[in-house]
């Protein structure tokens, strides 16, 4: 990924539930099929198949990947769906097999024969393919393969097999290491989020980019107030309920959230548990960087807003730009796929972002904000990707919470040292890499091994359509 120019807003998109690899990247993939499609191809006898391969197939039931196709079939992306209107759209394709082919022409769909899960296959190129075909009276007019990779990033076979070119302009401040994002802003006497800000600039204007930075910092503030707000049961099976409003009623009990607060920790906890379950439940939410672990930088920002009062709009710009900053460098040298590196490249990647921001908008100098991101990366090492059921719910909620409270944690360790860590940020993102590549299978993102197993909980999942 060195070559590739990444945006913030790569990062930071805006999108539903409950996973970017497994819902967010396959509606991505299924859109541009279908937008590629020649207009004389879109009749009546258009037929279209879609094989999901590895972990698409081994999780794609519980992680909404069905639901996410046959939206994107249907000319949905993921940050402009109506999820209103999703369940009833899905019981027409479920019941009637019609689907509406870029709302342009209804097609027979049956989504038990025409997406098949090839459970025992997976492409050698990333653990997480499928190929979508289009025939015309038996006639394949079209086929393309599509890896979604991590963070609802996308790639083409044609693309992954042939040699990478930057994606966007250059920026004026490139980087790949952290040892060559703190040299330069050693160099210019800016900061990370300034860098940022700087090479934003490259692709859009600067009131583009605080508009996309106001809209991320609601949505994030949003999908917290929903959480907290909503009860009930989350759909999948597993009849788990939902418990971060229960969780903020009792902490009202105690008083508003505020410094002096006895228990700032629970706030944590009930932030970012509110994010998870809005994501479990397929509502809208950040992709920050992964769907999985999408409740770990808004709960931080939200420790932000209540518990340092002079906090500003322009902190909360400045924790983002910087997170992604920390974001990119584990794009660029190891991954953000859960199928990949395992649950350290997810929940890992996002606490390490949130600690490393936190110490910045704090006051961290470098050194500081560096070793506040590796903290928060070297205590998620090895952490496995093994949810029950394929579901994005256990243990994917809680561990949020937990990553929360330990980036939080992490800042506050790297805050009160002064000297150069022993560990760089790089050694430690090289070795999540390492320790990824050296995991198991089962124990990323297949639901094969671990707590997915051995969690003493068994559900039957449907076949067809996940519910929403």
């Amino acid at each position: 990924m060195s070559d590739v120019n990444l945006s913030l807003f790569d990062l930071f998109s805006i999108g539903i539930g409950p996973s970017s690899s497994h819902t967010v990247g396959p509606m991505k993939a299924a859109l541009d099929f279908v937008q590629s499609l020649p207009s004389s191809a879109i009749t009546k006898q258009l037929a279209i198949k879609v094989d999901l391969y590895g972990s698409l197939a081994l999780t794609g039931e519980g992680h909404g990947t069905l639901k996410a196709i046959m939206l994107g079939l249907e000319g949905d992306s993921p940050e402009a769906v109506n999820v209103a209107s999703i369940p009833k759209r899905l019981e027409t394709i479920e019941t009637k097999h019609q689907l509406n082919v870029n709302q342009t022409q209804r097609i027979e769909f049956n989504p038990q024969q025409a997406i098949v899960l090839h459970k025992d296959h997976a492409l050698k190129e990333h653990p997480n393919g499928l190929t979508i075909s289009a025939f015309l009276h038996g006639q394949c007019v079209q086929e393309m393969t599509y890896f979604s990779v991590g963070g609802g990033f996308i790639v083409t076979a044609e693309a992954m097999h042939s040699p990478q070119s930057p994606s966007l302009s250059c920026p004026p401040y490139p980087f790949d290491t952290a040892k060559e994002l703190f040299a330069l802003c050693n160099k210019h006497h800016i900061t990370p989020a300034q860098l940022m800000l700087e090479n934003e600039k490259t692709w859009r204007s600067e009131a583009e980019i605080h508009a996309q930075l106001d809209a991320i910092i609601h949505c994030m503030q949003s999908s917290i107030d929903h959480g907290l707000k909503t009860t009930g049961e989350l759909p999948g099976g597993l009849a788990v309920k939902r418990r971060a409003a229960h969780m903020h009623t009792k902490l009202l009990e105690q008083g508003k959230p505020s410094p002096q607060h006895p228990d700032i920790m629970n706030w944590l906890n009930a932030y970012a548990m509110a994010v998870n379950e809005e994501n479990a439940a397929g509502h809208k939410i950040v992709t920050a960087p992964t769907n999985g672990a999408a409740g770990i930088i808004p709960a931080v920002m939200r420790y932000l807003i209540d518990f340092y009062p002079e906090s500003t709009q322009d902190t909360l710009k400045q924790y983002l730009l910087t997170a992604g900053a920390i974001a990119i460098l584990y794009k660029k040298q190891a991954s953000i796929s859960g199928a990949e590196m395992g649950c350290q490249g997810e929940v890992g990647v996002a606490c390490s972002m949130a600690a490393g921001a936190l110490a910045a908008v704090l006051g961290g100098n470098l050194n500081q904000i560096e070793n506040a991101a590796e903290i928060g990366m070297e205590h998620n090492l090895g952490l496995t990707c093994d949810p029950i059921a394929g579901l994005v719910q256990i243990p994917c909620i809680e561990r949020n919470a937990m990553a929360a409270v330990k980036a939080v944690n992490a800042a506050q360790l790297a805050l009160f040292e002064s000297c150069q860590n022993k560990i760089s940020l790089d050694s430690v993102i090289a070795t999540m890499r390492a320790t990824g590549e050296d995991m198991q299978s089962i124990y990323k993102e297949t639901s094969l091994g671990g707590l997915a197993i051995h969690g003493g909980i068994h559900v039957s999942l449907p076949v067809n359509v996940p519910e929403c």
